[in-house]
Order: C-alpha cells, then structure tokens, then sequence
C-alpha cells in the first residue's frame, strides 16, 4: 500500500502540491503568533505588554482557525475529488480498509513535509514579524524572539492533525460506497452531506445562536467584547463550511435563474457544472466565504461600536458647546457668556478593589454634584446624580459592586486608598464609561473639558471665552465627532495583522484550490472541445463557473455577517444604545474583487494549458483510468 500511495502521490502531483502548500504556511502562521505570544509572556508586565499581548492573541486564534478551516478543506476536498480514482480501486478488488490506509498514507506524507516546511517558514519570519511591532511602537524595545519550542510542538502537531482529520473524514465516506455506487457518483455528487456533517454543521450553527440568545438574556455586554464578536464569526463560518453543500445549491440555482433563461447554452451548463459537482463548487467558496465573513464581522463590529460610542456620548451630556485644549481654568465660570450653564471635567483614574482581592484600574470623572445635575444627562437606573458629594460615587452596573448605598474600597491617583459609597448607578452602555466622583478624591487632576449649556444667541460669546484660554470652542455634535471613541492604535493596527495575514493566507488558499480543480477536470475540459465547443468557450464557461463560485461564497460571506452584525445591534439595543448598523460594504467588496480576479487567472491559465494539448489522446493517458488501479491489480 505505501508502493501505491507513493505511485499516487507522483502521479497527482498538481493537487498534493496544493495540500502541501496550505499546510505550510497554515503551519508557518500558527508558529510566527506562537513564537510571538511565547516572547511576549517573557515581558515585565505593563500596559504595553498587555496591548501587545491583546493584539497577538487576538491575530493568533484568528490565524489559527483560518489556518484549520483551510486545511481541513482543502484535505476533504482532494480526496473527494478522487472519487472515480476509489471507485475504479474498489473495483479492482480493494478493500475499504485499504482504501483508507491509501488515503492516510497520503495525508501523512504531505502533512509531515508541510508541517515541517511551515515550522522553518514560521521560525524565519518570527523576527521579521518582532522587528515591526517594535518598529511600530507595539512592543518595547527588548521584545525579541526567544529560543520557546512548544510554539513549535504545537504548530507542527495541529497542522498534522488537522490534515490527517480532513482526510479521514472524506476517507470513510469513500470506503463504505460500493464500487459501482462509487462510479456513478463520480459523475455527479448526489449525495454530499453525510450524517456527521448534518450533526456538526447544524449543531455549530444552533450552539452560534443560542450562545448570543443566552448572552442577551444574561450578559448582553459581553457581545460587544471584542473576544467575543472575534470568536462568534468562526463558529457560523465553520457552520457554513460543513453545511455548505445543502446551502450552495438552492444559492446556485438563484443566481443562475436569470442567466439560464438569457443564453442559449452557456448559462444552463454553468448551473449544470456547478450543480453537479457541488463539492468542487463548495471547496472554492469555502475561502472566499471565510474572508468576506472575517472582513465583514471584525471591521463591521468594530465600527459599529464606533458610532455606538459616539451615539451614547451625545446623549449622556445636555451641553451645547464643549471647551478642550488650551489653558481651561478649575472654575467652570466663563466670564461674558449670558444665560450659561458649565460643568468642568478632569479625568482621573482610580483602582478599585473588586471580589476582596482583585484590584481594577478603572477611568473615572471629576465633576462638581450640582453642575454635573444640572448639564448631563446620564443614563441613571438607579439613586439620585444630585447625591453626589466628597464621600460618594457614581458608578456603572458593570461593576462588581453597584448598589446603592454599598460602600466601595478604592484608592485614588495618588494612592491613597479611600472608601466611597455609591449614591447612583448607570445603565453600562457599550462599556468602559467611567465613573464619576468630586474634585476632592481626584487630587491632582487637570480640568480637560468644560460643558457649556447656553443658547444659540451665545456663540459668539462661547468662542471669545475659548480664546481668552488659548482653547478651542465646539458644538456638541462636533466635539462628538472629532473625539468619541478615542482611537486605539493598537487595536487598529492589530486588525489590520489580524485581516491581512489571515486575508493573504486565504488568497493563496483559493488560488491552491482552483489549480487542484481545474487540473483535475482536464479531462472534461476536452470533452467539451470534441462535442463542438470552441476553445473560447470553453474557456469562458470554466470562467464563469469559478466566478460563479466566488459569488456564492461572497453571498454565505454576507450573510454571516448580518448574523453577527445583527448580534451586536440587539446587544446594543438591550442597553438602550440604538446607533446604526455600520456595514463595511466597501472593504467587502473589495475583498470579494481580489477573490474575483485570482478566480479568474487561476482558472483560465490552467484550462487554457489543458486546451492546449491533444484532444484525442486515450482515456488511460488523459488521467481518467488512474495508474494506480493497475499497480493495485499487479500488487
């Protein structure tokens, strides 16, 4: 059986290269964040280290999970595009068992080489990957590589696995078949899913859903984490990827309904083709649907909770102007503005202590009690804002204490530890909103904004008063835009390591299954050219199907998505947030346009090298009789 795996190995050259490929740097993926997250462990703690240590976490499962979606596809997909291969084995007197020990032999050896090509590709471009967050200010200056081996361990092993699981999986579906079942099935995938995908498939979807209706009846903030709407996206497109040979074929038939009925020929035998080998239509949307979804959930989370941010800062102050920069006096008084009503804000930071034992630095406000009554509107749910005085707080429903009344230890920034008791609580919000006490427990805080409420009449007045103190004087709405939410560069910069590796990745990915599909229907190719089709056809058709397949993984993409996206919002309206769902159907595009073109050239380059030969060489020789049926017989 190893004779006749090796025999096969060289005999598909083309499609063992392209498992070979996308387990190499799915493995060199996963070893670049491991050996990042192991250096960075290594770190003195701080804020910096935690930011690197969110941004690395959050690249690294992403990565990971593209990594084994990709693989595992990819796997699946090459044994059961060899179904005619086992059939015509099986019929020479093969086994089940041998069959499966064929296609393990198999997965095996090119899982083997492509974890170990991964693991040095990942080793060399750890340093490469070190030296820019350095370079970005992301990491301090000694953060280096360091000599860790489980990262190593754990990529290599996990890309194994993963080659090995995708592999058996197809593997048993194959053995079981009988011979001549397995011949005609060859010919068209009639019966695609298999019990196990049915369980999982559907299984992952409704854990997907009933997690976010749990969280929504219990903990709707943790939705908005970013934890969270990072993971949420893989269990639907891991849904999506075992349920995808149920869902393309209704999706095929609708976008090929109106093409069918416009052209003679060529639309009805793209949705026949497409139809009809539905595990090679599935496998070439599996990527794109994993990038469109990625890029659709992380970046419209994110800007979601955008204007969530700035939405809710809107309507948590009455002011009509606000006042930042410059040299703000400690008294709010603005001398020269009529009818005005002000609230100075300093920001401070104080470190509470939450279970007993767990101290948590928190952000928090001082303001004066009765101008903050009298100019902000915040979401009380609970106590009075005018109770506030020296000995009181204001805190937000998220923190572990928040009744009112309870007495909360803290200390203040300059250390010293005090006792405050909640006066009144707020609705949490998106989160992260901060708390409010007097001047008196914030020493040392400087005045970064003061909250003008005056007429429109005032205008004029309000900006004399900025410029008397070198600040500058905006509307509400303006002073909304330009500073809410502040910007995290590293998270900005963390998304965009997280999308472009995992987008890059992907790419190649898509390109790898194209090759392998299209060699392997050289043979159909000139089929096409003996009953008639000139070479532009048939170029064209094998165009279209690809691109057609591309659509369907944008449109599974899409509506990933909207679930997700659709999680968020119902978070958000649960907290009393109701901002606009931000769609970012812009980057979407454009990644389903790169999907487009690399679909296209890797499609047609290859058809158009297949055209390119004899039509009317034998069977045996064009590869639809395998040679391995006849070392099989010989064995």
């Amino acid at each position: 059986m190893l004779k006749i795996a090796l025999r096969s190995l060289r005999r598909r050259w083309m499609t063992q290269v392209g498992t070979f490929v996308a387990v190499a740097l799915g493995v060199a993926l996963m070893t670049v964040m491991g050996l990042g997250l192991a250096a960075s462990a290594a770190l003195p703690a701080g804020a910096e280290v935690v930011g690197l240590n969110s941004m690395l976490g959050t690249a690294g499962g992403v990565s990971s999970f593209v990594a084994a979606f990709v693989v595992a596809s990819t796997f699946s997909y090459a044994v059961a595009a060899r179904r005619r291969e086992l059939g015509l084995l099986r019929l020479a007197g093969s086994t089940p068992g041998q069959l499966r020990r064929l296609v393990m032999t198999e997965a095996a050896a090119v899982g083997l080489a492509g974890s170990a090509a991964g693991i040095a590709l990942g080793t060399a471009g750890a340093p490469l990957m070190a030296r820019w967050t350095v370079a970005e200010g992301l990491a301090p200056a000694g953060y280096a590589i360091g000599d860790q081996s489980w990262p190593l361990h754990t990529a290599f092993w996990t890309g194994l696995l993963v080659a090995l699981s995708g592999a058996y999986a197809a593997s048993r579906r194959a053995g079981r078949v009988g011979p001549l079942e397995a011949l005609r099935e060859a010919v068209t995938d009639e019966r695609p899913m298999t019990p196990g995908r049915w369980v999982a498939g559907g299984g992952l979807l409704l854990g997907a859903v009933a997690f976010v209706g749990w969280r929504l009846g219990s903990d709707p903030g943790s939705l908005l984490k970013r934890k969270t709407y990072t993971v949420q996206p893989m269990l639907l497109i891991s849904a999506c990827g075992l349920l995808a040979p149920v869902l393309v074929r209704p999706v095929v038939r609708l976008l090929m309904w109106l093409p069918a009925r416009l052209t003679s020929y060529a639309g009805r035998l793209v949705r026949a083709n497409a139809a009809a080998g539905i595990r090679r239509t599935a496998a070439v949307a599996a990527p794109v649907l994993v990038m469109v979804a990625l890029t659709g959930s992380l970046l419209g989370a994110a800007a979601t909770l955008k204007g969530a941010k700035a939405v809710e800062a809107r309507a948590r102050t009455g002011a009509d102007y606000v006042l930042t920069g410059g040299r703000l006096p400690e008294s709010a008084e603005l001398a020269g503005v009529p009818a005005a009503s002000t609230l100075s804000v300093a920001d401070t930071r104080l470190t509470v202590l939450e279970e007993g034992f767990v101290k948590v630095p928190t952000e928090a406000f001082a303001v004066d009690p009765a101008a903050l009554a009298e100019v902000s509107r915040l979401p009380v749910v609970a106590g009075s804002v005018a109770d506030l005085d020296d000995g009181g707080i204001i805190v937000t429903e998220e923190w572990w204490q928040h009744r009112v009344g309870d007495s909360v230890p803290l200390w203040r920034a300059d250390g010293t530890a005090a006792r405050l008791r909640i006066v009144a609580v707020m609705r949490t919000g998106t989160g992260d909103n901060g708390a409010y006490v007097t001047p008196r427990n914030a020493p040392g805080a400087k005045v970064s904004r003061i909250e003008v409420r005056a007429p429109a009449s005032a205008a004029g007045a309000v900006r004399e008063a900025a410029a008397r103190y070198g600040a500058t004087a905006r509307t509400t709405q303006e002073w909304v835009a330009a500073t809410h939410p502040r910007t995290n560069r590293i998270t900005v910069l963390g998304y965009v390591l997280v999308l472009g590796i995992a987008l890059a990745y992907t790419a190649i990915a898509l390109a790898n299954t194209l090759l392998m599909a299209t060699s392997d229907r050289a043979g159909d190719l000139r089929l096409l050219r003996l009953a008639g089709a000139t070479r532009g056809q048939v170029l064209a058709v094998t165009a279209a199907e690809s691109l057609l397949a591309v659509t369907v993984g944008a449109l599974l993409g899409t509506a990933v998505t909207a679930v997700n996206l659709a999680g968020v919002r119902a978070a958000l309206a649960v907290l009393g947030v109701d901002p606009p769902v931000a769609v970012p159907w812009l980057a979407m595009g454009a990644v389903a346009g790169v999907c487009a073109v690399l679909s296209a050239l890797c499609t047609l380059l290859p058809t158009a090298r297949a055209l390119r030969r004899r039509t009317g060489r034998r069977r045996a020789r064009s590869g639809e009789v395998p040679a391995v049926v006849s070392e099989l017989a010989t064995a």
